[in-house]
């Protein structure tokens, strides 16, 4: 696998539990430095602090969704690298394109385990 499990990973959700989830099934895969945010404004803050390896992003937050989030970063030279997972319990077409459109690596749809996880994480870093 070329994912560095060491990399730090920011898990953006505005459901606690969503949060445990998300950081649970990363730890199961081996990621060790996760960290988390309530929603896209707070996320970018952390991440204009902190160089992250990867961000996995809910869609649906207040006051900034995972989608501005996404573009948000893509907009800064300084992020437009990272790598973006968009998490949504829709999957709707339309939200895949604009995300797709955005900027985004890669798209999972909620509920999802581990190996899913693990299967679109390795696709955002290739094998």
């Amino acid at each position: 696998m070329a994912v560095d499990l060491s990399m730090p990973v920011l898990v953006v959700d505005d459901y606690n539990t969503m949060i445990r989830i998300i950081r649970n099934l990363l730890k199961q895969i081996g990621f060790e430095d996760i960290d988390d945010a309530a929603d896209g404004s707070a996320a970018l803050g952390k991440m204009r602090e902190k160089r992250y390896g990867l961000v996995i992003s809910d869609w649906n937050m207040e006051p900034m969704t995972g989608y501005e989030l996404l573009k948000e970063v893509r907009a800064d030279p300084g992020l437009s690298k990272t790598p973006f997972i968009m998490v949504t319990a829709e999957s709707k077409t339309e939200n895949v394109i604009a995300a797709k459109k955005a900027g985004v690596n890669n798209y999972i749809v909620k509920p999802f385990n581990a190996q899913t996880l693990q299967s679109k994480i390795q696709a955002v870093f290739g094998d």
